[in-house]
């Protein structure tokens, strides 16, 4: 399978990348990124988009891969709804309508959020663009589409966080990862690409992806 990543210099985009390596499924990596990540590998090529909205103007670049798993985001710490809903909502539709039009038959995993809101109409705002990108992703058409909740994610086989006060934590509290795994919204980081990857194998009626019911999908 040929498989497209964005988001892969993140911790969440390193952790799928490093399974979709591992996968022998995985024969192709494309990653969308605004600057080269330092791994090097046989199954990995790079396109770099300085701006997302320039996305469209790669689409020739884009066809013929089986699957996108799309886990670029940003906090919305600081950030006004106008500019979280263009970065989370509306890079997330360019690239979703790009697909479609050059591969309708893909299937298509979006990384969101534990919490979001399907209804679009709660008080938190993180919560209404995130439910307003999954909406729109599962009812645009693809050949298949979900999208994951994750919540408190563990690092694991080397991964990183990009905010360094993170990274300390984890270091602190990493003899009791195993405590940690066993609550309902924690998972390893290991087991986002894994559930994905599955998920190409063996379709799921199933469209939103709670943290417990993703680490059900990824020990079947």
């Amino acid at each position: 399978m040929k498989i497209i990543i964005t988001g892969a210099s993140g911790m969440v985009g390193h952790a799928v990348l490093i399974e979709c390596l591992e996968a022998a499924i995985v024969k192709e990596i494309l990653l969308i990124n605004r600057r080269p990540i330092e791994l090097h590998h046989p199954k990995i090529k790079e396109l770099l988009v300085a701006d997302f909205e320039q996305i469209p103007s790669h689409a020739q670049n884009l066809a013929g891969y089986d699957a996108c798993f799309h886990c670029m985001g940003v906090s919305v710490m600081g950030l006004s709804e106008e500019a979280y809903t263009k970065m989370t909502f509306g890079y997330s539709k360019i690239l979703f309508d790009t697909l479609y039009k050059s591969t309708p038959g893909m299937i298509v995993t979006y990384i969101s959020g534990v919490g979001t809101d399907s209804s679009e109409k709660g008080n938190s705002m993180w919560a209404r663009v995130k439910g307003k990108t999954e909406n729109y992703l599962l009812h645009l058409g693809f050949k298949d589409a979900y999208a994951f909740r994750p919540g408190i994610i563990l690092p694991e086989k080397g991964v990183k966080s990009k905010t360094g006060w993170y990274n300390t934590l984890y270091v602190l509290f990493r003899p009791i990862f195993p405590l940690f795994k066993r609550m309902k919204n924690t998972i390893g980081s290991s087991n986002l690409g894994k559930a994905m990857l599955l998920l190409l194998k063996s379709p799921n009626e199933k469209k939103v992806f709670e943290p417990y019911q993703i680490k059900q999908l990824e020990n079947k």
